[in-house]
């Protein structure tokens, strides 16, 4: 399983350090968008992200009411792979189209109240499918360990995406997630929250060993 730093900021001085700590110890950071409609909160722009040099892979998970708005600005800010919702006001076959047509990588997140049964039909259109294990919008989010048993039934199909978990993953609860058979666990305030980001990515790496 691989570590993925999660960003969620509104602020763009905020924004270009974290990318640039990230750069550090990874190749592939998460960035978070929120419109203020879907979740409350807010985040930072495609602007924001534009203004910011980096070698990293850039990933992009949209918390919007409507993706489709934000493929295009996101694509020239360098982004190469867009993770949106299925509980957006958009077809997720549409959503999933525009992002190929740009050629970039597709992914569909679910909330944790979302039945996988309402996913399945679209794996063999995504590259990865991304579990909230938190209540989304909210930085420091409380784990909610049920998600695990929606991710241990999707790495037992055959012809499966890319496995990913956002939210609440931190030291306590990291192994349970790798057991569940996640591929990628998007790890913000517990990389972010306390102390340096480098030291605390080792430190969950080591626990990965």
């Amino acid at each position: 399983m691989k570590i993925v730093p999660a960003v969620l900021t509104d602020r763009p001085d905020e924004l270009k350090r974290m990318i640039a700590q990230s750069e550090g110890f990874c190749d592939l950071v998460q960035i978070d968008i929120m419109d203020g409609k879907f979740v409350p909160s807010r985040s930072i722009s495609a602007g924001d992200l534009a203004e910011i040099k980096t070698s990293l892979k850039l990933e992009i998970h949209l918390m919007v009411d409507e993706p489709s708005k934000y493929l295009e600005p996101f694509k020239k800010a360098g982004a190469k792979r867009i993770v949106f919702h299925y509980e957006s006001k958009e077809d997720p076959a549409d959503v999933i189209r525009k992002i190929r047509a740009l050629g970039m990588e597709a992914g569909i997140a679910i909330n944790p109240e979302t039945p996988v049964s309402k996913v399945e039909k679209y794996f063999k259109d995504i590259d990865i499918l991304l579990f909230l294990s938190v209540n989304p919008g909210f930085y420091g989010s409380k784990f909610i360990p049920e998600v695990c048993d929606k991710a241990r039934a999707v790495n037992e199909k055959k012809d499966r995406p890319v496995i990913a978990m956002d939210g609440g993953l931190k030291a306590e609860n990291i192994m349970m997630i790798k057991e569940a058979g996640v591929d990628l666990a998007c790890v913000g305030s517990g990389l972010f929250g306390k102390g340096d980001p480098k030291e605390n990515y080792r430190d969950l790496a080591e626990k990965l060993r």
